[in-house]
């Protein structure tokens, strides 16, 4: 299931070659931009994906950059914005977000896309140290996050700062030969684990392979530097020691030409497609992210092309100022919903297939339906809400969070039906997903922000008929009539179809219960209030399930549903209950 976030993007991706706002993508609102954050694929893991929003037509072609993050630095840092009173010093330190930018005035021949990877242990050593396979996983991120570019034929440069370089080694070493899609290769200080016997070859063949291959290397002398009594790097371990190793491994194919100039020492091919630049240190200095600060992405991009040098200057001032952004946005991750297979059930298919099964029985097929992806296209596309909302105390705080536009469903576009299932299988797969069931208070804002507002359409009971499959069918029907005669259509916000099934400090009271609550009707007030009477197993036709992304933006930062529903204060923002929901979940 990890790999469910890829493979919803370039199935939507197939449908449209041409699209220009890629499928699962947000605009920034910065710089014509949009982007997308992959979590857990492979688990560990976070990766922004950053484009403009132009280059996406059908004669277009992708330059993607697999940028491995330094040790210590998150995407966001590492995207870099201008730096204010009380921000963290790492904001400024790279800037591959502006640096990105000055790229895409340059590079008009490919459309630069940059996927930021980064890890939760902050360090590509670590993570591979504690990943037993992490040179496949490493080979899968690198394939899904390709994949996704397919129609636009992407090139691939391997390139990362620090222990980045860590990532861009078990790549290669996840393969017998690098492959051909491998256009460059950069190591911004970061070839710490170069080895030559099992490297050297490797970068020696593919160098050889094509007039497109190009190699970057920079290092500066940390084998002087003395940091807190000690030295910084071992006689061996540090990137002087490693960059002079390549060098000279190279050196035995191709003719390396030294030059000295502005303080630096070059070796380049004739063809400059192979280029070395060492930063002599006799002051001891540490001048680790200052060979990406100035202007490092840019010139290991633009090395032995016609622009190298042209505009900027390795190891001088900033070239991009002026395209460093006041913030750094980052999206919320998406929900992890898998891609429909194309030969699933349909949903009038499903539905009769489990109208004579057992309860058990029942949930269980609807759970594998929908794990597997068997849900209409229509509900991939989340909806961003907005909100201001009070905390205990009465402080105001911004929140924004997606939810689905309509519940929860099985099957296709054309033939699909609302499927209500009890709390602990919607519990089953809000958990894969990465979402969480909405609460009393949203299940309010969200009616009250959808573009279309039905009336509640209500059966009255009779024996055990509303429980039944048959009327989950014959309600869905009259859902879509409804939504028909009021001109909506799928993918907009819907409410007043369902009542919610919510999440509440009732449930840490009684666990084998299941809480309801919503079915507004037009002038936006509940028919049913918050209610916690029925066994958690029982269902009927007007129950729904509307996943809203567990993450959110929580006053600008992202923040987690459960947690913030866990804190003693911040509560109250979410739900209008007395107290915090210790257990926002069914179990």
């Amino acid at each position: 299931m990890k790999n469910l976030f890829f493979a919803a993007v370039l199935a939507a991706l197939s449908l449209s070659v041409a699209a220009q706002n890629l499928p699962g993508f947000r605009a920034s609102g910065l710089f014509d931009e949009q982007q997308i954050v992959i979590e857990d694929s492979p688990p560990g893991t976070r990766i922004l994906i950053n484009a403009p929003l132009q280059g996406f037509g059908n004669d277009d072609r992708v330059l993607l950059v697999l940028y491995a993050l330094p040790n210590g630095n998150t995407i966001e840092q590492t995207f870099g914005k201008q730096l204010k009173e009380g921000d963290d010093w790492h904001f400024d330190i790279q800037h591959i977000g502006a640096q990105t930018r000055f790229l895409r005035n340059v590079i008009t021949g490919r459309t630069v896309v940059v996927a930021y990877l980064e890890n939760d242990r902050k360090s590509w050593p670590a993570w591979s140290a504690a990943t037993t396979d992490h040179r496949e996983q490493v080979r899968k991120m690198v394939e899904e996050i390709t994949a996704l570019f397919a129609p636009w034929d992407p090139e691939l440069v391997l390139n990362g700062h620090s222990g980045g370089g860590r990532f861009i080694f078990s790549y290669i070493d996840a393969h017998e030969l690098i492959p051909s899609q491998v256009v460059r290769i950069a190591f911004l200080d970061s070839n710490y684990g170069y080895d030559e016997a099992l490297h050297g070859p490797k970068l020696t063949s593919w160098l050889k392979s094509g007039s497109g291959r190009h190699l970057c290397t920079l290092a500066y002398n940390d084998s002087v530097v003395i940091y807190n009594g000690k030295p910084l790097v071992s006689p061996t371990g540090g990137t002087w020691y490693r960059s002079r190793m390549m060098k000279d491994h190279l050196s035995g194919s191709f003719r390396l030409k030294r030059i000295e100039r502005d303080s630096l020492i070059w070796y380049r091919s004739r063809d400059r497609r192979i280029e070395f630049i060492f930063k002599p240190n006799p002051g001891g200095k540490i001048y680790h992210t200052r060979q990406v600060e100035y202007n490092g992405f840019i010139h290991s991009m633009l090395s032995g092309t016609r622009h190298e040098q042209r505009g900027y200057r390795y190891f001088g001032e900033r070239a991009y100022s002026g395209l460093i952004s006041d913030t750094a946005v980052v999206p919320l991750r998406r929900l992890n919903i898998p891609v429909r297979d194309f030969s699933a059930e349909t949903g009038s298919a499903f539905m009769k297939r489990i109208r004579e099964l057992s309860r058990e029985e029942r949930e269980e097929e609807i759970y594998r339906a929908v794990a597997s992806g068997n849900i209409p296209s229509f509900l991939r596309e989340t909806v961003t809400l907005r909100g201001l909302f009070n905390d205990l105390n009465g402080t105001p705080h911004t929140l924004e969070y997606e939810v689905l536009p309509d519940y929860l469903a099985i099957g296709s576009d054309d033939d699909f039906c609302r499927i209500p299932m009890n709390p602990r299988t919607a519990q089953r797969l809000a958990d894969l997903f990465g979402a969480s069931l909405l609460t009393a208070k949203l299940s309010d804002h969200i009616w009250s922000q959808a573009e279309v507002k039905l009336e509640p359409f209500f059966y009255k009971p009779v024996g055990n008929a509303n429980e039944l499959v048959t009327k989950f069918e014959e309600h869905n029907t009259q859902i879509e009539r409804q939504l028909a005669e009021a001109g909506g259509s799928h993918g907009q916000l819907v409410a007043g179809i369902k009542k919610d099934v919510i999440i509440s400090a009732r449930i840490d009271e009684r666990s084998d219960r299941v809480v309801i609550y919503g079915w507004h009707k037009r002038d936006g007030s509940p028919i049913q209030p918050v209610y916690s009477g029925h066994v958690y197993w029982y269902v009927d036709y007007s129950h729904g399930i509307r996943f809203m992304n567990r993450q959110v933006l929580f006053d600008g930062h992202l923040a987690d549903v459960v947690e913030l529903l866990n804190d003693p204060v911040l509560f109250r923002v979410l739900t209008d209950e007395d107290s915090p929901v210790e257990s926002p979940s069914y179990h």
